[in-house]
């Protein structure tokens, strides 16, 4: 018995589709735990030290974009993410997620220089998003090999 690599084998393709469709889950219920942060008033089990805690982050004035607290935007990526994988969207999904990452870096950066702390929920947020990215681009390269190979059928 010959092993499938996950270009060729049907199984290892719907290996990779779950497990993009459970990290994408994680996402939301990590944005979620980051919105509950968002609202509360309360000490959070995520304020460890001086350099983590996620109350000066998700209370801080960049939490928010037009409005919208930046955990609920994650929130919607990552079901938006999880979407596109049951649609089997191969490179929408790539660039969504790409995507993703870039802003999150982008509020990376605000953490840590800015606010001088960074928040346990947005850097799992963030490395979630880098798996994502790196899984689902070679998903969508994978798709396009399959698709390159496969037989044109004539009419």
């Amino acid at each position: 018995m010959q092993p499938t690599n996950w270009v060729h084998g049907k199984g290892s393709a719907d290996l990779v589709r779950s497990i993009l469709i459970v990290l994408s889950l994680c996402g939301v219920i990590v944005s979620a735990l980051a919105l509950h942060v968002h609202y509360s008033t309360e000490t959070e089990p995520c304020s460890i030290n001086a350099h983590w805690d996620c109350g000066i982050v998700n209370h801080s004035s960049f939490s928010v974009v037009f409005g919208v607290p930046v955990a609920l935007i994650g929130i919607v990526g990552h079901a938006l993410l999880e979407t596109l994988v049951l649609l089997r969207k191969r490179g929408l999904f790539f660039l969504t997620a790409l995507f993703g990452v870039g802003y999150s870096g982008y509020l990376s950066h605000i953490e840590a220089p800015v606010l001088g702390v960074w928040c346990i929920y947005c850097v799992t947020s963030a490395s979630i998003l880098v798996l994502l990215m790196l899984l689902g681009g070679g998903w969508w390269i994978a798709g396009r090999r399959i698709a390159a190979e496969a037989p044109i059928s004539a009419s």
